[in-house]
């Protein structure tokens, strides 16, 4: 599963490897194809403000709207001072409900929470702000998670290490504890920050390991958990 190199000493690899209590999941691009979701709210503010929708062969744009918080992707379209506060006023305008159906659950993800559920803890870790709510309604989440970390819910979102040691800290354990499954490099920065080992999904990012299907971090999770009961009958 490992294709790039490790951010984490060894000795801590092997200390993590046997006591992974906890998985925390990225949102978009990880839980959900959310691509058409997000640029049809983001085209919505544009239609608000009277410009053009987005240009989405853009791909610094793109990847832009895709990893980053709501205040940050419109500062990026709009760093005039006085447009970008007319657009984050747009933002609860916005019905992000009928923007649901848009997206698309990852497969094999509610089947490997389902198999992960009771013998680790898991969370959601996001840049999303205020349309997490209607996303965890709509798709019936939060009887999975026991946190979901939101932009909302902290000073400094992804990359900053804030949202991953506020998950750490609501579970009690330790960086190592933990894996954080992330598509973006804004997530692999997050976790290196946090000193929680990173799972890739379907990247090449550096990291402990890397995933194309979500139930191939079933073996990382259960494995070391067998590893770690054998030494400690």
């Amino acid at each position: 599963m490992s294709r790039g190199g490790p951010l984490w000493p060894p000795a801590l690899l092997k200390e993590s490897m046997n006591s992974f209590k906890t998985v925390i999941y990225d949102c978009d691009g990880v839980i959900f194809d959310s691509f058409e979701a997000n640029l049809a709210f983001y085209n919505k503010i544009m239609e608000m403000l009277g410009k053009p929708p987005l240009d989405r062969g853009d791909g610094t744009l793109m990847r832009v709207l895709h990893t980053f918080a709501s205040q940050e992707v419109l500062r990026h379209i709009f760093p005039d001072e006085t447009i970008w506060r007319a657009a984050m006023g747009c933002i609860s305008a916005v019905n992000y409900r009928e923007l649901v159906p848009l997206m698309r659950m990852e497969e094999g993800f509610r089947d490997t929470i389902e198999t992960l559920c009771g013998s680790v803890d898991l969370a959601i870790c996001t840049n999303r702000a205020t349309s997490m709510d209607a996303v965890m309604e709509a798709f019936d989440l939060g009887r999975y998670f026991g946190i979901v970390m939101t932009a909302l819910k902290v000073t400094n979102p992804k990359p900053h290490p804030e949202p991953l040691l506020k998950v750490l800290a609501h579970y009690r354990i330790a960086p190592c504890e933990a894996l954080f499954v992330g598509d973006s490099d804004l997530d692999r920065r997050a976790a290196e920050a946090a000193c929680v080992p990173f799972v890739a999904y379907k990247t090449d990012l550096p990291g402990l390991a890397h995933i194309d299907r979500h139930q191939d971090i079933l073996p990382l999770v259960f494995q070391c958990k067998e590893s770690h009961s054998a030494a400690f009958p």
